[in-house]
């Protein structure tokens, strides 16, 4: 346990101000004792994995923030196809890379996507995968077989697809204080070489449409998905892309990414969020909605 723990370096925006407890747990059991112990101390916490898809604010966070960095897995041959079980904080590129080399598919659509699993599960990870299947969109989903959570009950069990209650960008977990505190998913066989060449189109791909990490954090998309256009178009089409506020700024290549250039604050950032929805809403006349999650003080 430590206390004032800045927040910057463990999210993919590296922006973030001191968490006043911070904790990391390197275990399902783990995890779970330390969210048990927060419910019952009336602590409010955080379930930190990757830090991606969210901002957190300068001022940082009041009470206690859990990094999951459970990350035990284990690959169990049934036959024709094997179930992948993994604790929630394992990284899903860990996952990919590991699953490819033994021959399993199903998870190397997500490629270059950063996220634990617990992340993966609670946002329907999902890709619009240029291969094999040529524009259409890939979920998490569709590998999934079942977890084991935590419930805002505070009891541990194991739940089926029909709980977690897959959309867009949604499950049950934005709606109740549940945890994931393992998976298991169902992988199918596959010929390494071509789980390699989808790969290697998937990054092509994606490395064409978004700024690269290790060069310009971000948070990935800002906002969600307008069925028949896209946020960033209508971003794009009210000449935005470039724009700055201090280190933030609307990235050259895809408009509903906002990068920081350096010293980005949070403060930058929702200015300019501000900035893209007024502008939006003034020439297009739609309310954009984000889709990243907002944790602690502004």
């Amino acid at each position: 346990m430590r206390r004032d723990e800045v927040l910057a370096p463990y999210t993919t925006f590296r922006i973030g101000g001191p968490a006043d407890l911070y904790f990391e747990a390197s275990t399902a059991d783990e995890l779970a004792d330390a969210v048990l112990i927060a419910r019952e101390l009336d602590v409010p916490y955080f379930v930190l994995g990757l830090g991606a898809n969210i901002l957190i604010g300068d001022k940082g966070f009041r009470g206690l923030v859990i990094r999951n960095v459970a990350r035990r897995y284990d690959f169990r041959d049934r036959g024709d196809h094997c179930t992948l079980w993994t604790e929630s904080g394992a990284v899903v590129k860990d996952l990919i890379l590991e699953s490819v080399h033994r021959g399993w598919s199903g998870l190397e659509h997500y490629v270059g996507i950063p996220s634990t699993v617990g992340g993966a599960v609670w946002q329907n990870l999902h890709f619009l995968s240029p291969a094999p299947a040529r524009e259409r969109t890939m979920f998490i989903a569709e590998v999934f077989e079942s977890c084991e959570i935590l419930s805002e009950e505070n009891e541990r069990r194991t739940v089926a697809a029909d709980y977690v209650n897959f959309g867009y960008d949604d499950t049950v977990f934005h709606h109740r204080r549940d945890v994931v505190l393992a998976v298991t998913f169902r992988l199918t066989k596959g010929d390494p070489a071509v789980l390699h060449r989808i790969m290697q189109e998937n990054l092509s791909w994606r490395g064409g449409k978004h700024p690269w990490l290790d060069w310009h954090p971000s948070a990935g998309s800002v906002f969600k998905k307008i069925e028949g256009v896209g946020a960033g178009r209508l971003i794009d089409q009210c000449g935005l892309k470039g724009h700055r506020v201090g280190d933030a700024q609307i990235s050259h290549i895809h408009a509903n990414i906002l990068v920081n250039l350096g010293r980005a604050t949070a403060k930058d950032v929702r200015e300019l969020i501000s900035l893209a929805q007024r502008e939006v809403e003034k020439k297009h006349g739609v309310h954009l909605e984000p889709e990243i999650g907002f944790i602690g003080e502004f």
